[in-house]
């Protein structure tokens, strides 16, 4: 589709104005983020509830959301959507299980800024390996999902204003790093706070005018019928190993380092309650909204065929732009650029994270060769890394023939099934042992991977087979290796006193509730 050049242009200044807001939001949290790794890597642990929900889910739910999820449905109908009843379910259980604790432990255990700095401490690894494979795996699996961003990006400035594929891949790459270099986790928090909020308004305006247009619920739903054949059903085409394929994306919740951040960044853990309540509440609507999105598209351009997208993941860019006025469209398609970049940033921090606070303290430490520098220098360390993943990223990404849909399952299934076991267990088992970890995390993202790039993916999501393997091995090698510690022990007790409790285990200094 074809957008008329003065229609563009309004479209482009909507855009530009988006823009302008979030770089202004980043200037804004680097003007209040303490010039220390803690407050640069997790916002000095003073998040608010309403904050941390909104940017766990803005942080989650990526360009796939408005792309990838509507454009499967799109092509297949409601079968698809077991994925998103799938991720509703585990994000509440993670809410529910994983985020109370999980605050609180990571204060209890050295107050702990990072996942792999948390299972040594929990774990008593003196060796540093866990740690350092845990960071490892957190590079390579995140450089790919960030990569992924950047596709969907590129894809959507050539659909929307036919910008070319590479120069809209790197306005948004270059955009979002600037924001999430200087404004660390705190801006990387509050541009997603802004973003949700966009992508939410999007996400639900563009169904009901879409609805409107086509003349009513009823219409709509004699237009999928004609259109498509079972397309308003759950079941046709698919089959119980599908289903459960597709459902068990939520299993990937469990272990997405740039969501579960956000769980030890709360003030106090008993807020996680109100957190839960707020996110999921905002991800019910998203799905509502990703679903409607796709059946209008359905009914839609089966009555204007012209208009019909050749690109089936660019549905609600080009139903934004036949359904509003220029102006408003470009705010709807602003809603996607939240999204991509809202969950860039957040997995830039973590990875920034992971090469300062994982692996170069620890190198350092371990060949001899490192001093304890100033915090100051260990966030421009963190910064840099910032940039260099952005870069390594948006090579990988300069590809367009690749999925979002795709490059989002490969990552989400290494971390959920390399990390998700590992978490679950460290906080709810006392026998968990370091070996018993290690061998979980490397067998869950190895079984991930090689099952994902075999002919069987095509029948059973690679999240199933990996998540099971981890959590297995996990078990049997913590039997044979555990050895009883009376601090782990004494430090586990406190950590569960805690979730339960409505008092911090130290309580947010006042600068940092007031940045938040």
């Amino acid at each position: 589709m074809t957008v008329a050049p003065d229609e563009k242009t309004i479209q482009l200044v909507a855009v530009a104005l988006y823009f302008a807001g979030m770089l202004g939001i980043g200037w804004y949290a680097y003007r209040r983020t303490r010039n220390d790794l803690d407050g640069y890597m997790l916002a000095g642990r003073g998040l608010k509830p309403w904050v941390a929900a909104l940017s766990a889910g803005a942080s989650d739910m990526s360009g796939w959301l408005l792309m990838g999820l509507p454009g499967a449905m799109y092509a297949a109908g409601l079968s698809e959507s077991w994925i998103m009843i799938g991720l509703l379910i585990g994000a509440w259980t993670n809410w529910k299980t994983v985020a109370p604790r999980l605050r609180a432990y990571t204060e209890v255990a050295g107050d702990s800024i990072t996942i792999p700095s948390f299972f040594e401490t929990r774990l008593r690894d003196n060796s540093h390996i866990l740690r350092i494979a845990c960071g490892a795996i957190i590079l390579v699996f995140f450089t790919f999902y960030v990569s992924s961003g950047m596709v969907a990006s590129g894809k959507f400035f050539d659909s929307s204003f036919g910008v070319n594929y590479t120069v809209g891949l790197l306005i948004v790459a270059g955009i979002t790093m600037l924001y999430t270099l200087f404004g660390g986790f705190l801006g990387a928090s509050l541009t997603d706070v802004a973003q949700g909020l966009l992508v939410v308004v999007a996400l639900l305006a563009v169904p009901i005018i879409g609805i409107i247009e086509l003349g009513g619920v009823g219409a709509t739903i004699d237009g999928v019928n004609a259109a498509k054949e079972h397309g308003l059903s759950f079941f046709a085409g698919t089959t119980a190993i599908g289903i459960i394929s597709s459902a068990a994306w939520g299993l990937g919740y469990f272990g997405q380092p740039h969501i579960i951040v956000r769980f030890m960044a709360l003030r106090v853990p008993s807020e996680a309650k109100v957190a839960r309540r707020i996110g999921i509440g905002w991800m019910f609507l998203c799905a509502l909204g990703a679903v409607g999105t796709a059946l209008v598209g359905i009914a839609y351009f089966a009555k204007f065929a012209e208009q019909a997208p050749d690109d089936k993941e660019t549905i609600f860019l080009v139903l934004s732009q036949v359904l509003f006025h220029p102006f408003v469209a470009g705010l709807v398609l602003a809603a996607v650029l939240a999204a991509i970049m809202s969950t860039i940033s957040s997995q830039l921090i973590v990875c920034s994270s992971a090469l300062v606070e994982d692996l170069y303290k620890l190198i350092a430490e371990k060949t001899g060769n490192g001093r304890v520098l100033a915090d100051k220098t260990y966030v421009l360390l963190g910064r840099c890394g910032v940039l260099m993943i952005a870069i390594i990223a948006a090579l990988l990404a300069l590809s367009p023939s690749n999925s979002i849909l795709e490059l989002v399952a490969f990552a989400w299934a290494g971390f959920g099934a390399a990390f998700g076991p590992a978490i679950i267990l460290c906080l709810y088992w006392r026998r968990v042992s370091t070996a018993g970890v290690l061998a979980g995390v490397i067998v869950g993202a190895a079984v991930a991977y090689v099952w994902g790039q075999s002919w069987l993916s095509d029948d059973l999501y690679e999240i199933v087979p990996g998540f099971i393997a981890s959590a297995v091995v996990i078990v049997l090698v913590s039997l044979v290796t555990y050895k009883p510690n009376a601090d782990i022990d004494a430090e586990f007790t406190r950590a569960v006193e805690l979730s339960r409790s409505k008092a911090a285990y130290s309580e947010p200094k006042p600068e940092q509730l007031a940045e938040v």
